[in-house]
Formats: C-alpha cells, structure tokens, sequence
C-alpha cells in the first residue's frame, strides 16, 4: 500500500505550481507565490503547497505587532491530487514549512466556511485557531464569474475605475468569513516570543457540525 513517505518532495516554481493548482483547486485562481513545493509520484506532480505574501498589511501588523510584521507568509494554496493516502497533506505541509526561509517565522492561513472546510488539516498539525476572518465587504460584475472579478478589477485599474466602466452591473456583497489559523515558527525561545506577542486570542479548534456565523 502507498504511503505519504514514497512521494518525493522538492521545491519548484511558483508559475510551475499555480499551473497545477488551478486545474485541480476548487478555486481555479492563481495565488500569490513566493515560494512552493511540490509532491512527486515518479514524475508525476501530485500535489503543491504555496507560499506568499498576505495581501493585508493590516492582517500582517495584527498578528504579533509592526516589528513583526515583515516575518508573515501566508499558506495561500494548498492542493492534492484526489485518491492520495491519509496523512498526504499533512507531509507536504510540513515539508513546505521545513523548508522556508528562517525568518517567516509567523505563518497564517485560512480555511473556507462557504466551502464546507474547518480546516482539519491545519488541526492535524497543530497550527494555532484563531476564529474567524473580519468580515469584509466584496464586489461582484453581473454576468461575470466571481472568480474572474479581481482580475477584472485590476484591469480597470481597481474597484473605482471598474465601477466607471460597469456602472449598475456592480453589486455590494459580504465576503464569506474565513478560519483563520497561524503557526509560528523556529526555535523553543522564539516560538514562546511569538506567542506572547500574538494578537489573536487562541480558540477551540472548530468542530464539522458547530453553529458558526459566516
């Protein structure tokens, strides 16, 4: 039987790895990436985990404060190949984690509530639960997949100059809330520093079932 330990991992490119994750992702959305790891059956790509920058500034300050702010990456993809062994995400996650520069030593990432996830693998690897996303306000083009809508966006030179080109097809929406987990990396000492400087307070992981406001 196959096990997550025959698969070899290495990093790769992060053009090389949203080609692959937005064929299989649910989201089929390129992420940001600045770094990226892929898992291998022979030559085979079977799975990819990606790195990069949060797009909030504020989210990067709120975690452990604007001295640390410049140590945040954000787990912005992470995708397997369906029918792959249990504990399969689990190893690449932490490969990916293993193998980042020492001084992103605070990592954040999110699972989707309006995609049916908790975040169990996240809980698997013991990344701290700190609640859920700030609810934020999202535009949507009628007639446009919302998918496509950021793109669009940044052709039209962001939400202003969209709204003067689509006029009435734009609509105003609450962005779905998010888990929101964090690890924090390195050394005993470090990790400690870290904890104390967190800014979120630490919950219960959530549980398939909870009644939770999204």
């Amino acid at each position: 039987m196959t096990s997550p330990r025959d698969y070899d991992l290495r990093a790769i490119q992060g053009r090389t790895a949203n080609e692959f994750q937005m064929v299989g992702h649910y989201l089929h959305r390129k992420a940001q990436a600045m770094f990226a790891y892929g898992m291998f059956d022979g030559d085979e790509m079977i799975g990819c985990v990606i790195f990069g920058k949060p797009a909030s500034r504020a989210l990067c300050v709120g975690l452990c404060g604007v001295e640390e702010a410049v140590n945040v990456l954000e787990l912005t993809r992470l995708w397997i190949k369906d029918g792959t062994p249990k504990n399969t995400e689990s190893r690449l996650i932490g490969f990916g984690l293993r193998s980042l520069p020492r001084e992103y030593d605070i990592i954040v990432s999110y699972a989707e509530i309006g995609a049916g996830h908790i975040g169990v693998v996240y809980q698997a690897t013991n990344w701290i639960y700190t609640g859920m996303s700030d609810k934020h306000v999202e535009w949507h083009i009628d007639g446009q997949p919302a998918k496509h809508t950021r793109h669009l966006f940044d052709e039209y030179g962001g939400v202003n100059g969209a709204k003067e080109h689509f006029g009435s097809r734009m609509t105003r929406a609450e962005r779905p809330r998010k888990h929101r987990y964090v690890m924090l990396r390195g050394s005993k000492s470090r990790r400690k520093e870290l904890t104390g400087k967190l800014r979120y307070k630490v919950l219960p992981y959530p549980k398939i079932g909870d009644n939770i406001e999204a």
